[in-house]
């Protein structure tokens, strides 16, 4: 009795190490991220625009980013607008110019360049980025 009792609290406590290292994991991901975009839904005040709501959104409409932003005025207007799917924002965080070198054709036609550089080279930080990001979709209205 006394060594089931063992067991099962070793591993309730490995369970909920591992829940907590995930957790901490996508937090220390997301911090780059953090560096110069907000997670907030009205925008806040960091140089890119916010997270919030990012996967689902079409590029260039973040009204909030717009207002501020002269050098993003430039980019609302155009043919090459494209909705953020979880898949073009592990391939945007990945490398940047490489991104837009691939989709220099579509929905990068006419974007010179990007003050982003910030790489996520592992996969699982790619990952742990995107799952908070989705629990943050964007919704109409």
């Amino acid at each position: 009795m006394k060594t089931t009792k063992i067991i099962t609290l070793g591993l309730a406590i490995a369970f909920a190490s591992v829940s907590l290292s995930g957790t901490a994991m996508a937090g220390s991901a997301i911090k780059k991220c953090k560096m110069c975009h907000s997670l907030e839904k009205d925008g806040g005040t960091k140089p890119g625009p916010s997270l919030y709501g990012v996967i689902g959104r079409t590029s260039g409409t973040l009204q909030s980013y717009l207002d501020r932003s002269k050098k993003y005025k430039a980019f609302k207007k155009t043919e090459n607008q494209f909705v953020w799917t979880e898949e073009l924002i592990a391939e945007w965080i990945t490398d940047q110019k490489k991104f837009m070198k691939a989709h220099k054709d579509g929905i990068m036609k006419g974007v010179k360049k990007t003050k982003m550089n910030v790489k996520i080279k592992k996969e699982k930080d790619r990952n742990a980025i995107i799952e908070i990001l989705s629990k943050h979709k964007y919704s109409a209205g």
